[in-house]
């Protein structure tokens, strides 16, 4: 086995901006292992909000560089790394090349049903209310819109995309930015407005308090839920979880997540970073017959990989077998 890292920048549509900050390019890892001819490939995107960085990341891979290139399997992969995203691109890369060697598809391999296209949200980042009315006027044909959110004026940037996109579901991210007063003054607006789900609107650290809320809409995790591990903490507080493979640490433990939070009652939410159709490809299985799907991030890249997995809309095919599975 050899394992091949690169660390790579994909330009970004436009500016892309949540509470936390802004960016224009993608930057993930890339992982590749290669045995016998064959190669199977991963992506990952650090997040600092869970104390990563490319250097971090990167050291975290090579310190099962010996183990991995000396046979390392996927079941002990899981041990050997905790949940993140070093674990995430490669746990994916494994699935695809144990896929190829094969002759066959993931979705096979993990005992799926063959995936189908899914609807995906489409993403509006954080800006002025006049900006997030422009921008869901032009993307008012899209199904489900996605509205970043989570500061002084949220109520304006509200009316202003519902005002922009009359007709398109909304689903509104918060990303930990609101406190409870503040999610208690926007619930009604969010009702009145026809949001379906809000995600995150309390910290991670503070959502206890989500318990005492009145359920006049459903409410998703994010930040508050990881692996499975993570369920024992949310019920009472959450509706839905959002499982983004980068959280999990790969498409096992995101497989292992939506079975239980299924059989817990959640309903599910799939969701991704900034990142390529690589990133994607994995997910895609994960989002069959998910209630939200929300993996956009190609759409919003002004470059991708070769082959990209392709987008009618915001209706999304599952990855060619060119790219991964």
């Amino acid at each position: 086995m050899r394992l091949s890292v690169s660390n790579d920048a994909f330009q970004l549509a436009q500016v892309f901006t949540i509470s936390r900050g802004s960016r224009t390019e993608a930057k993930v890892i890339t992982v590749k292992l290669a045995q016998d001819g064959y190669a199977g490939f991963g992506e990952c995107v650090p997040y600092a909000r869970y104390g990563e960085s490319m250097e971090s990341v990167n050291v975290q891979i090579e310190s099962v560089r010996g183990a991995i290139e000396d046979g390392m399997n996927r079941q002990e992969l899981q041990t050997a790394l905790p949940a993140g995203t070093a674990r995430n691109a490669l746990d994916c890369a494994m699935w695809d090349l144990e896929a190829k060697q094969s002759n066959t598809s993931v979705w096979k391999l993990a005992g799926l049903s063959e995936p189908g296209p899914v609807t995906s949200c489409y993403t509006l980042s954080l800006g002025e209310p006049d900006s997030m009315r422009e921008a869901a006027a032009k993307h008012s044909e899209m199904p489900v819109l996605k509205i970043k959110l989570g500061g002084e004026g949220d109520i304006e940037r509200l009316r202003a995309v519902r005002e922009g996109a009359p007709s398109s579901r909304l689903v509104v991210d918060a990303n930990e930015g609101w406190s409870v007063d503040g999610y208690l003054e926007l619930a009604p607006v969010m009702l009145e407005l026809g949001v379906a789900l809000v995600e995150q609107p309390l910290p991670a650290g503070d959502d206890d308090a989500l318990k005492g809320i009145e359920r006049s809409l459903p409410i998703c995790a994010d930040e508050s839920c990881h692996g499975v591990k993570s369920l024992e903490h949310l019920h009472g507080k959450y509706d839905f979880i959002n499982i983004k493979l980068d959280k999990t640490g790969g498409l096992t433990e995101g497989l292992a997540l939506k079975a239980a939070a299924e059989a817990a009652g959640f309903k599910i939410m799939v969701g991704c970073m900034v990142s390529t159709s690589l990133a994607m490809a994995p997910a895609v299985l994960v989002a069959q017959g998910a209630q939200v799907v929300d993996l956009d991030g190609p759409l919003l890249l002004a470059e991708d990989r070769d082959p990209p997995i392709a987008f009618n809309g915001a209706i999304m095919s599952p990855a060619p077998a060119a790219l991964w599975g």
